[in-house]
């Protein structure tokens, strides 16, 4: 009989005091902090089998054995498919790869399993710029820094347009 991912462990609660913690954040090394602790909880996998292949995963890809990297995370995703950092660290690996449409496949994926994960939208807005698609771009990035002010990517976000009769 085939192995059975669990459910991924619940970080809600965790996530919505530093998503309130991070838009109260006075500088960016304060930011940075807080952004850390949701990685911790963004990459605990649900059991010991898929953070093996997570870890693998990601080993893998810091050591540019992207090839390495797709075959651990193809696992975790066929394992944990509703586990989003799975699907995330696909994508990381296949925008690196410069494979687009499959990062973008897979960031769509992530996000639809957890829509507040600041990594899976920003990825979404580096994928769409990459892709020469910049409202769908903007849209992903505004969605980032509406959840963390403070993500590096914030600078890609153009000015909302001025109205008309608005002081610059």
């Amino acid at each position: 009989m085939a192995e059975t991912c669990p459910v991924a462990p619940d970080h809600s609660v965790a996530f919505d005091g530093l998503f309130t913690e991070v838009r109260q954040a006075q500088n960016e090394v304060q930011a940075e902090a807080l952004s850390l602790l949701m990685w911790e909880l963004w990459t605990d996998a649900p059991d010991s089998k898929a953070q093996a292949l997570l870890d693998r995963g990601m080993e893998r890809r810091s050591g540019y054995d992207f090839l390495g990297a797709i075959e651990a995370l193809d696992e975790l995703v066929a394992y944990c498919p509703d586990y989003a950092e799975g699907w995330n660290q696909r994508a990381f690996v296949h925008f690196l790869r410069q494979d687009f449409p499959s990062a973008r496949d897979d960031l769509a994926q992530a996000r639809v399993l957890n829509p507040r994960h600041v990594g899976v939208l920003t990825g979404q807005g580096l994928t769409f710029l990459a892709m020469g698609q910049e409202a769908e771009a903007q849209d992903a990035l505004a969605a980032a820094v509406e959840l963390n002010p403070w993500v590096k990517e914030r600078h890609l976000l153009r000015a909302p347009p001025q109205k008309p009769g608005e002081d610059l």
